[in-house]
């Protein structure tokens, strides 16, 4: 493995990877919608 040519390019990846599993485990606030597709938590978090 090449590893990441930086810290913040490590910072942002390691930080989207924990937002994911988040999103799996339901650790998400989705206000007026309890059950959104995993689709729209990933759409709203990329926005």
């Amino acid at each position: 493995m090449l590893g990441f040519k930086g810290v913040n390019s490590a910072r942002a990846i390691l930080g989207g990877i924990e937002m994911v599993h988040m999103i799996r485990k339901g650790q998400t606030d989705c206000a007026g919608n309890p059950r959104p597709l995993l689709a729209e938590q990933f759409e709203w978090l990329t926005a």
